[in-house]
């Protein structure tokens, strides 16, 4: 059982934990309805907020060389689903946002609990991601990530042309 100050940490060849959340429209979305396709799970603290809406809207402007690549962008937050649809249509983020207000996924992720925010020791979402293959075994992960510039370090480190 993971804590707030230690959260459980996924590494490379784990399987990755299982989900079933609600989408923007409130429809359900399981991590074994994305098999066969490459995943990018990415989980930032909440939507509508500067640098998660950096964050996003730097996937966004990203996605059509993403998917030539083969990999499906997918969001993660504890926000309700009418504020991802809110965020979704503002920003006209075409990838999947999913909510998890209850945190279970983020837990099952590691990606609850203490981190640093401006100098202060905090307990909250641990901006992360993962990157999910096609048989749902963790490829990729990238803890306590920061918004801007992320996409470009993914790319980097996954041999992503610009």
């Amino acid at each position: 059982m993971s804590t707030a100050s230690s959260p459980a940490r996924l590494q490379p060849g784990d399987a990755a934990p299982e989900f079933e959340l609600l989408d923007a429209e409130g429809r359900k979305v399981s991590l074994a309805s994305l098999r066969g396709s490459r995943v990018v799970l990415y989980f930032y603290p909440e939507a509508a907020t500067p640098a998660c809406t950096t964050q996003a809207c730097d996937f966004r402007d990203s996605l059509a060389s993403l998917r030539a690549e083969g990999l499906e962008v997918v969001g993660v937050s504890r926000d309700e689903p009418a504020k991802l649809a809110r965020f979704a249509a503002e920003e006209r983020i075409p990838f999947t946002l999913l909510s998890d207000p209850e945190r279970a996924v983020h837990e099952a992720y590691g990606t609850w609990g203490e981190k640093q925010l401006y100098g202060k020791t905090v307990t909250g979402v641990i901006r992360s991601t993962f990157v999910i293959d096609a048989e749902g075994r963790i490829e990729h992960t990238f803890y306590n990530t920061r918004a801007t510039g992320h996409v470009s370090m993914l790319r980097k480190r996954l041999g992503i042309a610009v």
